[in-house]
């Protein structure tokens, strides 16, 4: 976990993160987000949306392994999704963490 988070926190140094659900949508939406990361705990409602907004952008997902609380902590917000802005952070913080699966056929 310290890695993933010391990776995002240096992202978020360097203005490559957009932190909550608004903002993170709006990343996908407008090309920007190269992968979402969420929390373990957030809602089922969340995912689901989330996972919309993935499957529509064509933007990986993945799971950070660790709840809101602990993610607060370490980025200073309470947040559970996470947009990575940045190809270079993203394909270095995806080697830490497990891809979620989307079902396409769940919201044809």
């Amino acid at each position: 976990m310290n890695k993933i988070m010391g990776l995002l926190t240096m992202a978020r140094r360097a203005g490559k993160l957009s932190l909550g659900m608004d903002m993170s949508k709006d990343a996908c939406k407008n090309g920007i987000s190269k992968g979402i990361c969420i929390a373990t705990d957030i809602s089922a409602k969340s995912l689901k949306e989330i996972k919309f907004v993935c499957m529509s952008g064509n933007v990986p997902l993945y799971s950070l392994g660790m709840d809101m609380k602990s993610v607060g902590i370490e980025l200073g917000k309470n947040v559970g999704i996470i947009s990575v802005n940045d190809g270079g952070f993203m394909k270095k913080a995806k080697t830490y963490m497990k891809e979620i699966e989307i079902d396409n056929d769940m919201y044809n």
